[in-house]
């Protein structure tokens, strides 16, 4: 089994300081044809660079980290753990644009448990990066793999692409669905029937309230 190896918080002491991203940002305005000292604009490039904190602060979190306090009281529990339609932002790595959409994340214990907080972590640590949904689903299955070892591990994304649907062929309302799935779930038809059917019976929804 080929398994990626989760990537580590860059270190980098060459990274452009703020002022300079901040000044690249005012250069990509003119670029665009308007003028960044104009009062509409002047705070944007601060503004941008901000929100890139945001977009990509999965470079600053080490994924293995997340996972590793995990629970061994569990009272034999050895069924299908799913955290269902967790929200997904990433950017595209092509265009650096939104990539928006939600992602199924599955396991089966073996005597350990994890924190459900700490799937969606794993999913926003590796969607805060720039990515391809093909290699975003794999490193989050992987990863978990790596660290929990249970008896199966499943991951499925659901997103729509802004670099098809607002630039290029523009083609809204088209999702791309991509599926890692390893041990059981790979192997066993009828348990990967089950986590499917799991992931599509939306017919109830528990809000908490």
């Amino acid at each position: 089994m080929n398994v990626i190896t989760p990537t580590t918080p860059r270190v980098d002491t060459s990274r452009p300081t703020r002022e300079e991203a901040e000044a690249a940002v005012r250069t990509l305005l003119e670029w665009a044809g308007d003028d960044p000292t104009r009062e509409g604009l002047i705070d944007t490039p601060s503004r941008v660079v901000r929100s890139y904190e945001e977009f990509f602060a999965g470079y600053e979190v080490d994924p293995v980290g997340l996972l590793e306090r995990t629970f061994e009281e569990t009272d034999g529990y050895d069924e299908i753990v799913l955290l269902r339609d967790i929200r997904l932002e990433s950017h595209c790595e092509h265009h650096m644009v939104p990539i928006i959409g939600r992602a199924h994340v599955a396991y089966l214990p073996h005597r350990r448990v994890v924190g459900i907080s700490k799937l969606a972590r794993v999913v926003e640590a590796y969607a805060k990066r720039l990515q391809i949904q093909e290699k975003l689903t794999a490193q989050i299955a992987n990863t978990i793999q790596q660290v929990l070892q249970p008896r199966g591990v499943a991951v499925v994304i659901e997103a729509a692409h802004q670099c098809m649907t607002t630039r290029g062929i523009h083609k809204p309302g088209v999702t791309m669905v991509t599926s890692k799935m390893l041990g059981a779930f790979r192997d066993d038809p009828s348990t990967r029937r089950e986590l499917l059917g799991m992931i599509a019976n939306r017919g109830t929804t528990i809000t908490g309230d």
